[in-house]
């Protein structure tokens, strides 16, 4: 079983380029980030068409996710409950037995900003939200855009980008906060080259000089950990024209 996380920074622009990557790239679960389309406009015919069972949460302009899927979903949940948010940000369902929690997390702008302590609020709410969740669901993948470095081996320059967005100590405390629920990276299972990112800023060459952050990641309860077979960043779709600044991760699971 494979599933991918991708910020495509807007599906009316990148549908095309999504629907080849699934074609190149069959895998299972696909989670989308920043869709930036309303509901009605979300292309779910085109995603029939190639083989997808579609979920969406959209949002005019701004944020939206969507989980693709080869068999059909089950409970979908939307955002985090019993947290009150204007924002589309979060999508869950049932994937063959396994608990798949798609989400765009915050960007936070700036640390001591307003967006800042928002997403220290949302982060709060999202951990305890999964720790109910993994108590009723042990096989769980947590997926997405987690605008939230691991520490310096995730930054280009950690020493110039040290205590900025992505980097600070109080956004990495949430992210640690969430591992110690049970979870586990699962790009780290596996030995993988230095300078490992998935995002690169689309100004000053950025990816061509790799200058990058590794923040979209694919975190794996207990259960399923043992089960990680390889866990892969595919810079392919960051060549194309009008690419993605993100680029997907891939993880393959041993449940076929």
């Amino acid at each position: 079983m494979k599933l991918a996380t991708w910020n495509v920074n807007s599906l009316g622009v990148r549908l095309p380029q999504v629907l080849d990557w699934l074609a190149a790239n069959p895998v299972d679960v696909l989670a989308l980030q920043e869709l930036k389309l309303s509901d009605d406009k979300f292309p779910v015919e085109a995603f029939a068409a190639a083989g997808y069972h579609a979920q969406w949460f959209g949002q005019k302009t701004y944020n939206g996710v969507a989980l693709l899927t080869r068999t059909a979903v089950t409970d979908v949940v939307k955002n985090i409950p019993g947290f009150e948010d204007d924002m589309s940000r979060v999508i869950t369902g049932t994937v063959n037995g396994v608990r798949v929690i798609g989400g765009y997390f915050p960007n936070g702008q700036e640390p001591g900003s307003d967006k800042f302590e928002y997403k220290m609020e949302w982060l709060t709410a999202l951990r305890r939200w999964v720790k109910e969740e993994m108590a009723q669901h042990p096989q769980l993948v947590i997926m997405g855009d987690y605008n939230i470095t691991f520490d310096d081996d995730d930054v280009w320059d950690p020493v110039g980008l040290e205590g900025t967005i992505h980097c600070t100590e109080e956004e990495r405390y949430h992210l640690r906060a969430m591992i110690a629920l049970g979870l586990t990276d699962s790009h780290r299972l596996f030995a993988q080259p230095p300078k490992s990112f998935s995002w690169w800023d689309y100004r000053d060459a950025g990816f061509r000089r790799n200058r990058g952050l590794r923040i979209d990641h694919i975190l794996v309860s207990n259960a399923l950990k043992p089960l990680v077979r390889s866990c892969e960043i595919d810079k392919v779709p960051r060549k194309n024209e009008r690419p993605s600044d993100h680029a997907p991760v891939v993880i393959d699971l041993a449940l076929d």
